[in-house]
């Protein structure tokens, strides 16, 4: 039996910040942090929203189409 599903923890979104811009070779001016941390807020969130919404076993992954 597979084991219960528990909340994942809050990310730590100054960290995750600051360790995305060093492995992209960027410079994040400490001016700026306060409104990346906002919006890596924001899509966290919304990613919450879409992973908790509920599909059936029976559910199809989208087709990919190619030209």
């Amino acid at each position: 039996m597979p084991a219960p599903l528990t909340e994942p923890p809050t990310p730590d979104l100054d960290a995750f910040a600051a360790h995305a811009a060093d492995m992209l070779g960027l410079t994040l001016d400490p001016a700026w942090t306060a409104a990346v941390v906002a919006n890596l807020r924001v899509l966290n969130e919304a990613a919450d929203l879409v992973g908790a919404f509920p599909l059936p076993d029976e559910a199809e992954a989208a087709p990919v189409f190619t030209a």
